[in-house]
This record gives C-alpha cells, sequence and structure tokens, in this order.
C-alpha cells in the first residue's frame, strides 16, 4: 500500500480499525517510547527496548516486557503501513486480569528537528515521576500549548525555585565553553541525550535561571534530533556554529540498528 500523511495502529499486532475495540485494551496507566526509523532502522534501539522493559516494572509495576516482541510489533506495523522511514511510538499498557502487556504501535511519517533558532519560554512545572515517559502529560502539554501561544517554540521546565529540569518535549543542554553541560535535575533522560551524552565532552551541573548569562549556547534534543536555541525568557544565545557542528557530528556518528 502507499501511505499517505496518516498514522497507521496496530494494537497487540492487530490493526486497530475500531476505536471502541481498540479502548479497552488501553485502560490504566501506561507509558511508551518514540523513535524515529531509517529503513528499517533505530538508533539506540537497545535504550528503546531498556526503557520499556525498566518503565513496565517501576511504573506499571509488572514483570519486565519481552523485547523481541517490541520489535517484532514495529516491523510488522512498518511493513503493514507500508513505510521503510517513519516516525514510531509504542505505548505499553497492561490491563488488570491480563496475563501479558498491550502494546500499541503507531506509525506515520518521518519527522526531523527543526533547523532552530528555537525560542524557549521557562514555565516553573516539575513532571511527576519525571524519569518515566508515561502517559500523563495534561499538565506538561499546556505549559507548552502556553509557551507557543506567545510565540515561543517549547516551553523550559523548571522548580518553583528557578531550577532548569528539562523541555516539555526536550532535553536541554548548555556549552561553557568547555563543556557540555546537562543539568543535575529530575528529569526523562531522552533517548537522544543518552546517545549524545558519553560521545561528547559532557558534565551534569545544576543549572538555575539565573546562570543563563553564563553560558555561550545551548541546544535541545528529542526524538526528532538536535536544535539549536536562540533565546530563553531575555536570554539571548548566539548560534554557536562550530560547536554545534560537533553536536551533530557526533550524534550522526551513532550507529543505525536493523529492528
Amino acid at each position: 500500500m502507499t501511505c499517505t500523511e496518516t498514522t497507521y495502529t496496530e494494537i497487540n499486532g492487530v490493526p486497530a480499525v475500531d476505536s471502541a475495540l481498540a479502548a479497552p485494551a488501553l485502560t490504566g496507566p501506561g507509558h511508551f517510547t518514540a523513535m524515529q526509523v531509517r529503513d528499517g532502522r533505530v538508533r539506540g534501539l537497545a535504550l528503546h527496548v531498556d526503557r520499556l522493559d525498566a518503565a513496565t516494572r517501576e511504573y506499571l509495576g509488572r514483570a519486565g516486557l519481552d523485547g523481541e516482541r517490541v520489535r517484532a510489533e514495529i516491523r510488522q506495523a512498518l511493513a503493514a503501513s507500508g513505510r521503510a522511514d517513519a516516525s514510531v511510538r509504542v505505548h505499553v499498557h497492561w490491563p488488570d486480569g491480563d496475563s501479558r502487556p498491550t502494546l500499541k504501535v503507531t506509525v506515520r511519517e518521518p519527522q526531523v528537528a527543526a533547523t532552530g533558532p528555537l525560542r524557549l519560554i521557562s514555565v516553573p512545572y516539575v513532571r511527576h515521576t519525571p524519569r518515566i515517559k508515561h502517559l500523563d502529560g495534561a499538565v506538561q502539554n499546556r505549559a507548552l500549548d502556553e509557551a507557543e501561544a506567545e510565540g515561543a517554540d517549547e516551553a523550559l521546565l523548571t522548580t518553583p525555585e528557578g531550577l532548569v529540569t528539562e523541555g516539555a518535549i526536550t532535553n536541554i543542554a548548555f556549552w561553557d565553553g568547555e563543556h557540555v553541560v546537562w543539568p543535575d535535575a529530575p528529569c526523562l533522560r531522552g533517548m537522544t541525550m543518552a546517545l549524545l551524552e558519553p560521545r561528547l565532552p559532557s558534565v551534569r551541573r545544576a543549572v538555575t535561571l539565573g546562570d543563563l548569562p553564563r553560558y555561550r549556547a545551548a541546544f535541545v534534543t528529542n526524538s526528532h534530533g538536535i536544535s539549536p536555541v536562540g533565546r530563553i525568557d531575555d536570554v539571548e544565545f548566539p548560534v554557536a556554529r562550530e560547536f554545534m557542528a560537533g553536536v551533530s557530528a557526533a550524534y550522526e556518528a551513532v550507529p543505525w540498528d536493523v529492528l
């Protein structure tokens, strides 16, 4: 089949053609991972599988997740969607009484990171259980909506005291001229962050809104890739092109894993 700009969904390997039939399988808390697929390959595939397994144990309080089942259902959904390049999400639920988890795989058109530079607005909000990529993101989504309503591209989440944690849908890092500084604060360790951190001269350090003028550059990461930051609130960041080229090169050097 030829796929258009639509989302294709399977639940437990079966096409979700009827939302009324799908709804009972997706009750209760859930978590997910999001990835970019190119030619049937994914960067950091093992990290995605480990994330789903760990969150199933910690967040859902269940036994671990079969990684081969996850990979097989992604491969099947990709084949049925007609896409070799795609944005893929895997959602995990485990309804009471079921002997195994429910997996929902969605496939849609591939995405790439914004070229930026992006504008961010700080919002005092810390996600609950921030280390889990769970589905309870209503307040987080409102923060992003508020930022976009003010003409920004992303919301920068902070504690009430101004400690920088993460973006609403991104991780953030800063360049001090020597190190890539990842905020030492409660956050979701996104896959792109996890792949980049060991490949760059990285440190973890507490970063407050008051610290921002000290940094020479900033960038955000998510499943789409890497984008430079040009402004946070009233603080301007020049786009350090040589530095950003090095960050991009480190990311491009990450191998692609076959599903």
